[in-house]
């Protein structure tokens, strides 16, 4: 049998499930040539949260992260989840912006590009994957799993293979809720595999507390690469840790066969750093709490903590239960959208209203009604009309693939920041995150300035 393989998610999805992002660059930095001795698979780096957090909180250049990463990992694949036409923002952008942006990833440092479709609708990931295949970079497909009246092995089966004719390089099981139970995980690896030649990788979140078992049950089915994350970073809304599942896998013949040694070393460098945001209150251990609900609600973890804080802010802490309940009936209501960013934030936001308004749909978010009127792709199960007319009235539901009505382009972005952006990269972070790139932009152009008289006062003085 193959030997299993590990991809090292603690540099990107585990530190964004446990601390909203945070690890800055410096404490990455010195821990990188050791994880390079490791021999995962790949080490996830970029992507998903990281993006935003890096511009808005971090005051750092997501572009410059990448680059340095890339210096200090010579023999690791580094790779990074996109939300394919929604590219790392929260709406869908222009074919010409998503092919400039993918075409930059992989030019600073990107080999593998882990992609999906909120609502697994491939329309909106077939610019992503040219531009993938173009670049050279390995086109990892993911199917964002959850179950519904929809959602069976036939439906999934009947996905990876679309998604392997459009020429997917690689499948991902995308389990954000870690809803995946252990014999579903056997079945479907099982089924994926008598389907395609792909490889199969399985990414879960601890959640709901069954993820390694999912994980032990899927390697028997023959999955070939599941993600974990180093402990300290693991566990939680966050992926199982690496540590025990390499040493548990070592005793079997999928042996993934790690350095352990260097695990050892890289886990011991991530517990003050742990330790520190933990005190600080950036990690609330209540992330690391099992939940089970989430069985039965399928919220995942971030969710979670983000409908407690909606609550909080509203002072309505003793309705959580309700807008628990109230999820998965606007879920239902709205075709069982998988609940995944930016869904997942979607869906939540309604049910929350829902329940403090006391009528349902009385309050609707903008981007409900816009995913309602076909904005964001094609619903897994066509909405009522009751509900639909309720969200959106006669408002005519579009049927093309939302793009196709997008067009802005480069140089509509650079002439809005004209004198600010300094490289092509920095048009691409406007264009996904306008406010904060800008922001970012005049807070480093007046340093550069400040910077520039101090250099001129001591040149003159000398």
């Amino acid at each position: 049998m193959n030997k299993l393989s590990i991809t090292e998610t603690g540099l990107r999805d585990g530190h964004q499930s446990l601390m909203a992002t945070r690890l800055r660059i410096d404490e990455i930095l010195p821990i990188l040539e050791t994880m390079d001795k490791v021999g995962y698979h790949s080490m996830e780096v970029w992507g998903g949260a990281t993006f935003d957090s890096c511009l808005r909180f971090l005051n750092e250049d997501p572009w410059e992260r990448l680059r340095e990463i890339r210096k200090r990992v010579k023999n690791t694949k580094l790779q990074m989840l996109l939300r394919g036409q929604n590219l790392l923002g929260y709406r869908h952008y222009s074919d010409e912006i998503v092919d400039r942006f993918i075409s930059k990833s992989i030019e600073n440092g990107i080999d593998i590009i882990r992609l999906f479709d909120a609502l697994n609708d491939v329309r909106n990931l077939q610019t992503s994957m040219k531009v993938i295949k173009r670049e050279g970079g390995h086109c990892q497909c993911a199917i964002s799993y959850t179950t519904s009246i929809v959602h069976t092995l036939d439906y999934y089966v009947d996905k990876v293979r679309e998604m392997e004719h459009m020429g997917a390089d690689s499948i991902c099981i995308k389990d954000m809720a870690g809803i995946l139970t252990p014999n579903n995980a056997y079945e479907l690896v099982k089924r994926l595999k008598e389907s395609t030649s792909l490889p199969i990788e399985l990414h879960n979140h601890c959640t709901s507390g069954i993820a390694s078992m999912a994980y032990m049950r899927a390697v028997e089915a023959g999955v070939d690469i599941i993600d974990t994350a180093i402990s300290p970073l693991s566990g939680g809304t966050s992926q199982p840790p690496t540590e025990p599942l390499a040493m548990a896998f070592s005793e079997t013949q999928r042996n993934p066969e790690l350095d352990i040694e260097a695990l050892n070393e890289v886990a011991a460098y991530f517990k003050p750093i742990r330790d520190k945001y933990v005190e600080n209150g950036t990690l609330n251990i209540k992330v690391l709490y099992t939940e089970p609900k989430t069985l039965s609600y399928q919220v995942p973890g971030g969710m979670l903590s983000n409908l407690l804080s909606q609550l909080q802010m509203q002072n309505a802490q003793d309705k959580y239960e309700d807008v628990l309940a109230e999820v998965p009936r606007v879920r239902a209501d709205l075709g069982f959208p998988p609940l995944v960013t930016p869904l997942s934030q979607m869906v939540g936001t309604q049910a929350v209203f829902n329940v403090l308004t006391g009528e349902r749909y009385k309050l609707v978010p903008k981007e409900i009604k816009a995913y309602v009127k076909g904005l964001y792709g094609k619903a897994p199960v066509e909405i009522e009309e009751s509900v639909r007319k309720k969200i959106i009235g006669d408002e005519e539901v579009i049927t093309v693939r939302p793009a196709d009505l997008i067009d802005e382009s480069m140089d509509d972005i650079k002439r809005e920041i004209e004198g600010l952006y300094e490289s092509e990269e920095d048009v691409l972070s406007y264009a996904l995150f306008p406010q904060v790139a800008k922001k970012f932009f005049e807070d480093r152009k007046n340093e550069g300035t400040a910077e520039d008289g101090i250099i001129d006062i001591n040149v003159t003085i000398g």
